[in-house]
């Protein structure tokens, strides 16, 4: 419990980040988490295993507020939400107990190469026009499955793959984010439950670990990023956000070369 001032900073700022640039926390919280646990002595073969499902569990908390708000405001199309979600929980499910099977150094290359595509999206504001209807149940199905997959291996809510593909098929892009806010609990529930299961049978993990979830950073990381996330989101209105987002994707990317280099 020694690094609870690790897990409370974190948590801060990825809160904060997350309410300014409208970025899944996840990301960036996954290299900071492999630090710490370096630092504190988890087992080296499982330290992404940690972060991943921590970093997911996480979002599990932070999705609930996010949802709320945007539900409020009347921005979440709980029709598109319901139907992609099957395909959606079926992809991080499946991602998170086959990530479970992967050893940490190649587990560490798949999310960096994850991270670079992240980031030149984030950098480029990748924004498409509306060209295509939402398809139907097996074609929601798929893309869901596709999204919970990578979403579940990098730890985010997935707003990044989901927003852009929401927005190409009609959906206006307020309705667009207030749904990707809804995907993200059952991308982080369902990611989080694998990572979980897949722990359940791994011997030799340390005390306060429920699977792979690490439950002393799980609590202090939640906590203060469920605080943070609201003062970053107000000053999205006063500072240059494009700017910064164009500045976070480097630094994002940055992080992971770091964490990647540091597993090696």
């Amino acid at each position: 419990m020694q690094f609870w001032w690790a897990y409370l900073a974190i948590g801060a700022a990825v809160g904060f980040l997350a309410g300014l640039l409208g970025v899944g926390g996840g990301m960036v919280m996954v290299p900071m988490l492999v630090f710490v646990f370096t630092t504190a002595g988890l087992p080296a073969e499982h330290l992404m295993h940690f972060a991943l499902a921590t970093a997911m569990a996480t979002i599990v908390f932070t999705s609930l507020s996010s949802v709320t708000a945007h539900h409020r405001r009347g921005g979440v199309d709980w029709r598109t939400a319901f139907s992609i979600a099957p395909g959606i929980m079926a992809g991080s499910l499946g991602a998170a107990l086959g990530a479970g099977f992967i050893p940490t150094r190649p587990l560490a290359i798949c999310f960096t190469a994850l991270m670079f595509l992240a980031s030149a999206q984030m950098y480029r504001e990748f924004n498409p026009e509306p060209d295509q209807r939402l398809p139907g149940p097996l074609g929601l199905f798929g893309a869901g499955a596709a999204i919970g997959a990578i979403s579940s291996v990098l730890a985010a809510g997935g707003a990044f793959l989901s927003i852009p593909y929401l927005v190409r098929r009609n959906v206006p892009m307020r309705r667009a984010i207030g749904t990707a806010a809804a995907i993200g609990f059952p991308i982080a529930f369902a990611g989080t439950v694998g990572y979980v299961l897949h722990g359940l049978h791994v011997q030799g993990l340390p005390a306060g670990s429920l699977g792979f979830v690490y439950l002393p950073a799980l609590g202090f990381v939640a906590a203060t990023s469920m605080l943070a996330a609201p003062l970053g989101a107000r000053l999205a209105h006063r500072l240059p956000v494009r700017r910064l987002r164009m500045v976070f994707s480097l630094v994002l990317l940055a992080l992971a070369v770091r964490m990647l280099a540091n597993l090696w």
